[in-house]
């Protein structure tokens, strides 16, 4: 598999917190957080393979000697872009959220391995998950090492003299998914709640859910967000994804109203306030999730057929509909 390299960077945050920012945030391209008090530090996420984790834990080290050994590291949700680095974080204790265990469980590393391996076996949805994320990464070295210590609902921290909130706002993204709120620095990390100038995509969660993980977001005294995807900024992106929410909710359910399918619904909306997000294909997950709320579980298409679809709106297919993978490889195939 290849290698892509992306420009990536610490940012310093003030009150001794940092992020790190990879490339543009497109799919695999994860950012993490680092808060540092009094020689500790905590790390908020690790990433997609070893390569990139040894050279995030290299750039903070150099921004700050506390980084040189992680007293704790926290797993913001299960994809393998924030988890797939934590056998590099030795000695650290790991946190998460149960239902972030729960799905890493699920689908470990190993598994994704084969599924990228074995990519050219599983058709359209096989070459989709290859263009964005196998032929960008070298997955070689990942590892399964889930959360050892978890929690539900909220748990709070502390680093130095630092508090640090977990909250656990899913499910929104994923099952699992919880932010790091660091109240004295009045700054967030979002993990995967919160992409920024990109596509969300609703894999295991709910769209209601993540519109009120937005609304808690919003209320707190809160000036500094540290985005899953994308550019570190304020709450101004989190008004904008909430926005998103409710647009591709309120236009889906129009078209379900109206009968159309779910695939015809997806293309059909049009996108135009949000033409600069990256990764615009994921509308398809996205309106497939609401009819799957709308219609009590009656349309429910598997994970390939969304991964096919998703590979067809991205290359700018004029219609979903020719010939669809009948029922696909079966595997779920998400690391983001």
């Amino acid at each position: 598999m290849g290698i892509e390299r992306v420009p990536s960077r610490v940012e310093e945050l003030g009150n001794g917190l940092f992020g790190y920012v990879q490339g543009n945030g497109s799919w695999g391209w994860s950012n993490s957080g680092l808060v540092t008090s009094q020689g500790r530090s905590l790390l908020v996420d690790t990433l997609f393979t070893g390569y990139l984790t040894r050279d995030m834990l290299d750039a903070y080290r150099r921004a700050a000697p506390e980084a040189a050994n992680i007293d704790i590291l926290v797993n913001t949700h299960a994809n393998g872009d924030h988890t797939f680095g934590n056998h590099l974080v030795e000695g650290a204790r790991i946190v998460g959220s149960k239902a972030c265990v729960e799905e890493m469980e699920e689908r470990p590393a190993a598994m994704f391995q084969e599924i990228m391996r074995s990519w050219r076996d599983n058709g359209e949805a096989g070459a989709f998950l290859h263009e964005v994320m196998g032929s960008r990464f070298d997955f070689s070295d990942i590892q399964h090492v889930p959360p050892t210590e978890t929690f539900s609902g909220r748990t709070d921290l502390t680093i130095g003299d630092v508090a640090v909130e977990l909250h656990e706002l899913g499910p929104a993204h994923t099952r699992g998914d919880i932010v790091a709120y660091v109240p004295s620095a009045r700054t967030v990390f979002c993990g995967d709640v919160l992409f920024a100038k990109g596509h969300p995509i609703i894999w295991d969660g709910s769209i209601e859910n993540w519109i009120a993980a937005c609304d808690k977001m919003l209320s707190w005294d809160v000036e500094t967000v540290v985005p899953g995807h994308g550019p570190i900024g304020d709450k101004a992106a989190v008004r904008a994804l909430r926005e998103y929410l409710v647009y591709v909710r309120d236009e889906a359910a129009k078209r379900y109203a109206a009968g159309m399918d779910f695939a015809d619904a997806a293309w059909d909306i049009a996108l135009t306030g949000f033409d600069d997000w990256l990764d615009r294909e994921r509308v398809v997950v996205n309106v497939a999730h609401v009819y799957k709320v709308l219609s009590n579980g009656a349309v429910n298409p598997d994970r390939p057929t969304l991964n096919a679809l998703m590979g067809r709106y991205r290359a700018g297919t004029a219609t979903p509909h020719e010939a669809l993978p009948a029922g696909g490889c079966g595997h779920h195939d998400h690391a983001h």
